[in-house]
């Protein structure tokens, strides 16, 4: 028999949530559908409740402890058919479990590009499956928005007709992004836009999608900058910025800068040429050994690998990659260890596949290793259906020891490691130790 915990949601077409009067919360992690058994944390401010249309819920019966579907409610004399509802976190946040649901057999749509999470009802508000991951507040979203960043936006653009500018004018106030926001708020890291093509076509891309998805959650900038552009952008924030100041080449949400290399060395020397502050990192995929070991001699102390698998299969499935492979990848890691650079994993992790216990010792295996820096884990956002039809079946096999699993494996294979959700500045980087 299912012990008392929190208690399901559902949400009518409307996107009205309610709690279910008897059945338990559910959650999912793979294929796999049940009763959690560890803790739930409260819905974390930042965080928000959301709806999953054409997922039919699923929670668990307390009497049985059985996982129940829920194909029609009737809520105050009106019968519907109910979707699922998961939740999003907040930066500093790392989902530890997907929300339960089957999919409709009509009206069941790919999902948009977030990144869901297992969520219930406690006796105190919304709860979550989730781990808080980077417990640091320079990335808190309080004060981020309203009229103060609107107007520095305003002044910047009007000061300078950079087109860099005009991208994260965007970024900043359409799409909510913090590091675009922080470039025109002057603090911690700053964004620099660098490519709009790209040498991967990664199922979850975040700025390209093709006929027939939810639209791509942000838009790349339309013209590449000159090294002059990106050079000024770069310069304005190392010198002026404030706390822990960097500036990163390279979005989530464009193309690839090392296809750019060689303007993105440029620009480097340039804003060194007028300041020694801060720190320079560039967000890759990491397709080119030679081009991220030019951009260290340039004068890169940083940098951020994208990676979902350290099993080919998988990573190719997901990645897409032209003209390189997952060798290459591991490549430019070592490279960068070679050349000085501190190294983070930008860890694209999906419960029930990158916590599976052979994803796991093949991760731990690379990251000792190389001797990664850092492990940033990053929730994938994707329909969770999307992802295991990729994923069914590739990369290592083995039981899913979950998230939390995943991290103290990692951990224990790097002792030193840090594991979080935001990139370091120089100040702010130890070294960890390869175990013995």
């Amino acid at each position: 028999m299912a012990t008392k915990g929190p208690r399901l949601l559902f949400a009518d077409d409307k996107g009205v949530v309610y709690d279910h009067p008897r059945l338990l919360a559910a959650a999912r992690s793979g294929d796999d559908q049940f009763r959690p058994e560890e803790r739930p944390a409260p819905l974390p401010e930042g965080g928000a409740l959301c709806m999953l249309p054409g997922r039919r819920p699923v929670g668990v019966d307390p009497a049985t402890g059985e996982t129940v579907t829920l194909p029609e409610v009737t809520v105050e004399g009106r019968t519907f058919a109910p979707h699922a509802v998961g939740a999003t976190l907040p930066p500093g946040w790392t989902r530890a479990l997907l929300p339960a649901g089957v999919r409709a057999p009509t009206r069941a749509p790919v999902l948009p590009q977030w990144a869901y999470t297992a969520a219930g009802l406690g006796p105190r508000g919304p709860v979550v499956w989730a781990l808080h991951t980077d417990k640091r507040t320079h990335w808190d979203p309080r004060g981020r928005s309203g009229a103060d960043l609107r107007r520095r936006v305003e002044r910047r653009l009007a000061k300078s007709h950079n087109p860099i500018y005009q991208q994260l004018s965007r970024c900043a106030l359409e799409w909510s992004c913090f590091t675009a926001q922080n470039t025109f708020l002057q603090r911690d890291e700053g964004a620099i836009p660098s490519s709009s093509a790209c040498n991967a076509s990664c199922l979850g891309c975040l700025s390209d999608q093709p006929a027939g998805r939810p639209p791509a959650s942000h838009q790349r900038i339309l013209r590449p900058p000159t090294a002059e552009e990106m050079a000024e952008v770069a310069a304005e924030h190392l010198a002026k910025a404030s706390g822990r100041v960097m500036i990163s080449f390279g979005q989530g949400c464009e193309g690839e800068p090392l296809l750019r290399w060689k303007e993105i060395a440029k620009a480097i020397r340039l804003a060194r040429g007028q300041t020694s502050a801060g720190s320079i990192n560039v967000n890759t995929n990491g397709s080119s050994p030679r081009a991220l070991a030019a951009l260290c001699d340039a004068g890169l102390d940083a940098c951020r690998i994208s990676l979902n698998s350290a099993s080919e299969d998988l990573y190719t499935a997901y990645y897409k990659p032209h003209g390189y492979v997952l060798g290459e990848v591991i490549a430019s890691m070592r490279v960068a260890k070679d050349k000085g650079a501190y190294l983070a994993l930008n860890l694209l992790t999906f419960p029930g596949v990158t916590d599976r216990q052979g994803e796991v010792e093949r991760l731990c295996r690379l990251v000792a290793e190389v001797g990664v820096d850092q492990v940033q884990t990053r929730p994938l956002a994707i329909d969770p259906d999307l992802y295991m039809d990729l994923a069914r079946g590739r990369g290592a096999p083995g039981r899913a020891v979950g998230i939390r699993g995943l991290i103290e494996a990692l951990q224990a294979a790097r002792p030193g490691l840090v594991v979080g959700n935001f990139a370091r500045a120089r100040g702010e980087r130890g070294t960890a130790k390869a175990a013995s």
